[in-house]
């Protein structure tokens, strides 16, 4: 058992610090609005504190999971922050789908400190997260990384480390870009596929055991066919994470002409009202282009 603290209750953090505390570690939880915490603390009999540091002091290892790269830094720095109150020798291991420059940043910020850092974005989407099923994409020092994959064993299925501070990141940003292209290519072959007069389910069903087959056409494929899309990753996150990785393209002088063509899909998707809609949601651009009802 750990004595840990879980920073951001979000609808991935709320079930990865239930599945520490089922775990039998101690753990410690805050969360931005407070009554989420108490949520939390009711639900699974741990504690709640009123900041981050309160949260963290003390603690052998630390998560954060937070919206993005600003919100991060407001959890990790200042007089609030983890990092004021952390222990040298103790690990914070974020999960935030952020950029690597903010990993690389806080990385050199622990290392000050005698911390160890860990940039370790997932994926599994919130069904992962709950059912203790998360894929991990590790950046930092080997020995950092060692230390967390137990703790980070209690709500993944797989982990894997990439390489030094920001490397977890840059291969969340591979994953974004592959997920963003495959659903697209989805969308617009279900979409013809009910055009065409076809039992699009059945298709799906098949294709899915074939060479066409992947994750998201076993899982998305009846729920984009009856236009149901309040569920699962929402488009305005996929957008964040997007744009991480268009500008991490940027930098590199590499060009992705895919990701940035599904960007704009997205930006119509929300432009629709489907902000909040599952990514699987862009198949909705061609029921709005022949009429139907969306």
């Amino acid at each position: 058992m750990a004595k840990t603290a879980f920073i951001g209750l979000g609808v991935m953090g709320f079930p990865m610090a239930g599945h520490l505390a089922s775990a039998g570690h101690d753990v410690t939880v805050y969360n931005r609005t407070t009554s989420k915490a108490e949520a939390w603390a009711a639900q699974h009999g741990g504690s709640h504190a009123a900041t981050p540091r309160e949260a963290a002091a003390g603690a052998d290892f630390v998560m954060t999971c937070v919206g993005n790269d600003d919100d991060l830094r407001s959890v990790v720095f200042g007089e609030a922050g983890v990092l004021a109150d952390m222990s040298s020798g103790a690990t914070l291991i974020d999960h935030t789908t952020a950029s690597a420059d903010v990993a690389r940043e806080i990385a050199a910020a622990c290392a000050e400190k005698g911390i160890g850092f860990v940039d370790a974005p997932v994926s599994g989407g919130q069904a992962g997260a709950e059912n203790g099923q998360l894929a991990i994409m590790c950046g930092g020092a080997l020995a950092d990384y060692d230390a967390a994959v137990p703790i980070m064993d209690a709500y993944a299925k797989a982990t894997s480390h990439f390489g030094d501070a920001g490397a977890g990141q840059l291969t969340k940003m591979v994953n974004q870009l592959c997920i963003a292209g495959l659903v697209q290519s989805i969308s617009e072959g279900l979409f013809f596929a009910m055009e065409a007069g076809l039992d699009a389910k059945k298709v799906a069903q098949l294709v899915a055991q074939g060479a066409g087959g992947s994750w998201q056409l076993a899982n998305r494929n009846e729920t984009m066919i009856d236009n149901e899309f309040n569920h699962g990753f929402a488009v305005d996150w996929m957008r964040k994470d997007l744009g991480i990785a268009l500008d991490q393209a940027q930098s590199m002088g590499v060009s992705l002409p895919v990701a940035a063509l599904v960007d704009q899909f997205y930006a119509e998707v929300q432009q629709m009202g489907g902000g909040r809609w599952d990514t699987s949601s862009l198949i909705q651009r061609f029921r709005k282009m022949k009429g139907q009802e969306i």
